[in-house]
């Protein structure tokens, strides 16, 4: 298997990402430069956090017109595993790979912090390692974390189980208290339609050794080379 990690003017995580990809999960990883379309025969890409092209207009929207953006949408389209950490996800949204937005926290202040997030669902490339309920603590980064979209589309999240985490208390009870952003429904990640997509703002890849406070991010990464591992 391999990994790809795409690399934006402003990108900050993707040496994060690839170091838990190569040290730690020991598996090939290469990155991916925004200006090519080459997606060199990965098997799953990885969309780190950062300030792609300065987060001008708004965050994500400059990326989505990039070149190796329109590859990872064809990826995507023909079943391959995308999964969009903060900036990532927000660059998803854009791309309309996730439905929703990402708006400005609520209370318009950057916020960097340890939280905890229930799992809602095991049935994905990326939480099946990791049990329905069970918290999992992993930090924040973020200024635009306050995730959004209509009724319909937020029905349609809860109907299909495709909320993969919602921000919680260290118990699993998802409560005002729990959200640090002002989050629709507490949500902190979501899945497309076809389950190989998932954007998630918290970051894994801040949260896979023990020495940064936790390594229960690593779970992520784990599913994702687990499910690989199974492809036939």
């Amino acid at each position: 298997m391999r990994f790809g990690v795409l690399v934006f003017p402003g990108s900050n995580c993707d040496h994060d990402t690839w170091h838990v990809v190569a040290e730690l999960a020991r598996q090939p990883v290469v990155f991916l430069w925004h200006d090519s379309a080459d997606l060199q025969s990965c098997d799953a890409i990885l969309v780190p956090g950062g300030f792609a092209y300065g987060d001008y207009l708004r965050t994500g929207a400059i990326a989505r017109f990039s070149p190796v953006m329109q590859s990872v949408k064809k990826f995507a389209a023909q079943g391959g595993l995308v999964l969009g950490i903060c900036n990532g996800f927000q660059i998803l949204c854009e791309a309309g790979l996730l439905p929703g937005a990402l708006m400005r926290n609520a209370g318009l202040q950057y916020i960097c912090k340890q939280v905890c997030l229930r799992t809602e669902t095991a049935d994905s490339p990326f939480t099946q390692t990791v049990r329905p309920g069970q918290v999992l603590k992993i930090p924040i980064g973020h200024m635009e974390g306050n995730y959004f979209c209509d009724d319909v589309t937020l029905a349609e999240l809860r109907r299909q189980h495709r909320v993969a985490f919602r921000y919680a208390t260290s118990d699993g009870e998802v409560t005002p208290e729990a959200n640090p952003n002002g989050s629709l429904d507490n949500i902190a990640g979501i899945l497309n339609e076809g389950r190989n997509v998932l954007g998630m703002m918290p970051h894994p890849d801040r949260s896979s050794e023990a020495l940064l406070g936790s390594a229960d991010g690593f779970r992520i990464f784990e599913s994702l080379v687990g499910a690989l591992a199974r492809k036939p």
